[in-house]
This record gives structure tokens, C-alpha cells and sequence, in this order.
């Protein structure tokens, strides 16, 4: 069984067991039981749920594993013969997931 959910303007594919990153809510603590009620699409064997543009009574549960820093990601900016050059960084900061159970 999978799921697609809607978590702050991002779908996500998800199956029980998996470990997703969602961004960051300073809120919740590791170990902490979360339930998604915005799920958009419930499959299994074939079978299809589609919500318009939610599917009712459909809800995924998680538990919160920590909060997580993703990849750096450099913005370099120059502009050739006139010594003009910005270099920026930013990493991104996560909370990881693990999905236990999907009711759908």
C-alpha cells in the first residue's frame, strides 16, 4: 500500500517503513507520533483511490526519527574584469520522518 501526501506545498510518495524528510517544524520532538490528514492518493494491488482533492477518512501516521540538515548548496555569482564576485551558502534544515501505518 502507498500514499501520496501533501506536507507544506510538497507531494511525497509514501510506503510504510519509509524514512522521508519533511521541512523542518521546530515544534515536534524526536519520537513524537504525527498524523498527515492531507492525502491526496491511496494504492493497492491495483487499486486506486484518488481524492478530489482529498481522499476522506484517508490519514497517514509517522513518528518523528530527528531533525536533519540537508546537502550545501553554493551560489557563486561573478561578473569577468571587474572584481565582482558573491559567494553564498545554504543548507537547508529537515525533519525526518519514518512512516508506520496508512489508513485509507
Amino acid at each position: 500500500m502507498y500514499a501520496i501526501i501533501l506536507s507544506k506545498n510538497r507531494q511525497h510518495t509514501v510506503r510504510a517503513g519509509d524514512v522521508i524528510d519533511l521541512d523542518l517544524d521546530d515544534t515536534l520532538e524526536p519520537g513524537a507520533k504525527l498524523t498527515i490528514d492531507e492525502v491526496l492518493l491511496v494504492g493497492e494491488e491495483g487499486k486506486i483511490k484518488l481524492g478530489k482533492p482529498l481522499v476522506a477518512g484517508a490519514q497517514v501516521t509517522a513518528e518523528v526519527v530527528g531533525m536533519i540538515k540537508g546537502k550545501k548548496l553554493i551560489a557563486f555569482r561573478f561578473k569577468r574584469r571587474k572584481n565582482v564576485r558573491k559567494k553564498r551558502g545554504h543548507r537547508q534544515r529537515y525533519t525526518r520522518v519514518k512512516i508506520t501505518g496508512i489508513q485509507g
